[in-house]
């Protein structure tokens, strides 16, 4: 009996990769599912055979090798170029909540963790203590941090199949292991499952159908991923977690795929993270959970709407300075280049001409937009974090309801409300961790933005003055100074 499956996603056929183009939905006929590396052959109603990604399908029918493969495999490279493959990583501003099941429990959400009767034992423990700002995760002594570098370009099954490897280094052991995008790809997914009901886990870089080899690109992505990576680093509870510890330090592809499986078969994910969470603090009272809760959703989307203001202006400034703007003071230039040619040819002193200009705007915008293009995706997460936890809020409320009509017991009300309190902590942990890296992150590029400003100041004359003037020179050295000024201040911050 043939072996039949569907489609989970669109996918469009990359031309001269042996590729089949899918629709979300359709029946296809598995023809080979020995091919590896993340692909197996089908055929669709058409009669049509060619390679599909192994994560865009689905079946309840795959027998033990099948599933060894699909948990090596890994999801669908994003260098395959593929249109599903965009779909699938559409939710870049927002995040999905992992839909778990447990026995005894139908459905998905906090009550999962609410009305949980048995707590796992012997699990990882996160704990939370009480600083000066208030609840905060338990940070290492010493910093997590890679290095990601060396782009190379690789390809498998007999050159059908092209990818781009990066060699990521961590500072704890100073070895490099090398990943693809792909497997970036499924970190992200198990990050998202693990913690995405009390930790915000940004999207990676976007994925891109063509160019995905160009230099530029290439130099590009790997910045991105480098931030991504750093900002996963910087969080004590992602940084310290086994899925990515061994993303950062596997030895070998045996202890690669090792790590891999085990991962996958975590239950420890969704809401259930919370049962790991042990804060050292008494119980908090369910008001004040709310309104800790309702504050801080306000502030996110609030920064979400400035975020996303200074990218609109800085992405229109960005397409002037590049794009007709350069070309109209080039000529500007070139005006007063002819006339200083023409002063400096009189032989008299006094009466030579400065045309010096320089404007670099990738310079200083670069940071602002990539600091606040990270920030956009990590605010858009926020709500479905903070969603969780106004669900359970809500569950609690409801509590007396349940008790009278006995669908829970006065002790699982108890329960409840030690657990949503342990949700609070959480979430107000993962409050004052975000805002320590805002202020640190924002300090960080006003420096570097108003470094650039001093340096084009102090040595650019306008193209627009007559710079043989004096006061124009005296102008940029009085702006300099000032912005010198404003710079020390983030420095002391």
């Amino acid at each position: 009996m043939a072996l039949k499956a569907q489609a989970l996603y669109d996918f469009i056929a990359e031309a001269g990769n042996n590729e089949l183009t899918v629709k979300e939905g359709e029946t296809l006929i598995i023809t080979n599912q020995s091919i590896g590396g993340g692909w197996i052959e089908a055929q669709n109603s058409r009669g049509e055979v060619g390679l599909v990604p192994e994560d865009y399908i689905e079946d309840d029918e795959w027998d033990d090798e099948w599933d060894d493969m699909k948990s090596t495999g890994g999801y669908a490279e994003s260098e395959s170029g593929d249109a599903g493959a965009i779909q699938r990583g559409a939710h870049a501003s927002s995040m999905k909540i992992s839909l778990n099941k447990f026995p005894g429990f139908s459905k998905s959400g906090p009550e999962l963790y609410l009305l949980c009767k048995q707590i796992a034992k012997g699990k990882e423990k996160l704990p939370i203590y009480i600083g000066e700002v208030g609840p905060v995760w338990s940070y290492p002594e010493t910093q997590l941090d890679c290095v990601v570098a060396d782009p190379k370009k690789g390809s498998k099954m007999y050159g059908l199949k092209s990818y781009i490897e990066y060699q990521i280094t961590p500072n704890t052991t100073n070895r490099p292991v090398n990943h693809r995008y792909k497997h970036f790809d499924w970190l992200y997914e198990r990050l998202l499952d693990k913690f995405g009901s009390a930790i915000p886990i940004p999207s990676l870089p976007d994925k891109q159908v063509t160019g995905r080899f160009e230099e530029e690109f290439i130099k590009m992505r790997m910045e991105r991923l480098q931030g991504w990576m750093t900002r996963m680093c910087r969080h004590p509870v992602v940084s310290s977690s086994e899925v990515f510890q061994i993303f950062l330090t596997y030895k070998d592809e045996k202890d690669w795929k090792t790590g891999k499986r085990k991962a996958e078969k975590d239950e420890t994910v969704g809401v259930m993270v919370f049962t790991t969470i042990e804060p050292e603090a008494a119980d908090l009272d369910l008001v004040e959970v709310e309104q800790k809760c309702e504050q801080f959703n306000r502030f996110t989307k609030a920064m979400d709407d400035g975020v996303k203001e200074i990218l609109t202006v800085g992405n229109e400034h960005w397409k002037r300075c590049t794009g007709p703007l350069p070309k109209e003071y080039q000529r500007i230039g070139k005006a007063f280049q002819n006339l200083s040619a023409v002063f400096n040819s009189s032989g008299y002193q006094g009466t030579t001409m400065n045309t010096n200009m320089r404007s670099n705007p990738k310079k200083d915008l670069h940071f602002v937009m990539e600091t606040n293009n990270e920030y956009k995706g990590l605010l858009g997460c926020f709500p479905d974090t903070i969603g969780v936890h106004k669900a359970a809020i809500d569950k609690v409320k409801e509590a007396d309801k349940l008790v009278a009509t006995s669908k829970i017991t006065p002790q699982d009300k108890v329960t409840m409300a030690k657990r949503v309190s342990t949700m609070s902590y959480a979430l107000q942990a993962e409050m004052n961790h975000f805002h320590s890296n805002r202020i640190y992150d924002y300090n960080r590029v006003m420096q570097l933005y108003l470094e650039e400003q001093v340096k084009f100041y102090e040595t650019c004359s306008p193209a627009s003055a007559f710079v043989f003037m004096p006061v124009f020179p005296l102008l940029n050295l009085q702006i300099a100074a000032k912005l010198r000024q404003a710079h020390s201040q983030f420095t002391t911050m």
